[in-house]
C-alpha cells in the first residue's frame, strides 16, 4: 500500500517538473584561482626562457650519478615435486567396508566413517548394554564427549511397515 501512494506523489506532474528543471539558466562555474592559468604563462617571456633554459651546473651534477642495481640473489626452493604437511596425523585403518575399492581405507584419529557411524550407531541401538559410550570411544578412536553427543544427537533411521487392516483403518 506505501509503494502505491510513494508512487503516486513520485509520478505526479511529472512533465511540467522536468521542463521548470530544464528551462532554468545553468549555474556558472566559480571563478578559478588566477595561478592556475597556464595560458597566462604562455604569454610572459621571462617565464617561458626560464623554463627552457639548460642549467649547466645541473648537468655536471647529474653526470656524476651512476645507478647501479642488483636484484638480490634468488633463492631456491626445494619443493621436490612433493608437498608435505606441517603436521602429520594419525591414521587408523576402517574397522568395515564392503564397498571394496570406493570404502574408506584410512581415517585420522578422532574421526569417523559414515559407514562405521551407521554401524556403530546401530549397534548401540540393538545392543545399548554391550555397545556402551567408553567401549564405541575406545574402539573407534573417539573422545568420549563426542560419542555422548553422537547417541544423543544421532538416531539411525527405524523402517516400520503397518499390517493391513490397519492401513485400511488410517
Amino acid at each position: 500500500m506505501g509503494g502505491r501512494l510513494t508512487r503516486v506523489f513520485r509520478t505526479f506532474n511529472v512533465e511540467s517538473r522536468a521542463r521548470r528543471e530544464i528551462s532554468k539558466e545553468k549555474p556558472t562555474p566559480a571563478p578559478r584561482h588566477p595561478a592556475s592559468r597556464l595560458d597566462e604563462l604562455a604569454d610572459q617571456p621571462e617565464i617561458q626562457e626560464e623554463i627552457y633554459r639548460k642549467d649547466d651546473r645541473l648537468l655536471t651534477l647529474l653526470k656524476d650519478v651512476y645507478v647501479e642495481s642488483r636484484d638480490p640473489p634468488v633463492q631456491v626452493k626445494d619443493g621436490g615435486g612433493e608437498h608435505l604437511p606441517c603436521k602429520q596425523e594419525e591414521k587408523r585403518l576402517t574397522k568395515l567396508g564392503h564397498l571394496g575399492d570406493l570404502d574408506v581405507k584410512k581415517v585420522p584419529k578422532g574421526k569417523i566413517s559414515i559407514v562405521e557411524a551407521l554401524t556403530l550407531l546401530n549397534n548401540h541401538k540393538l545392543h545399548p548394554q554391550i555397545w556402551t559410550a567408553e567401549k564405541i570411544a575406545v574402539e573407534y578412536s573417539l573422545e568420549l564427549k563426542e560419542v555422548n553427543s553422537l547417541l544423543e544427537f544421532f538416531v539411525p533411521f527405524t523402517v516400520q511397515e503397518f499390517p493391513k487392516e490397519t492401513k485400511k483403518a488410517i
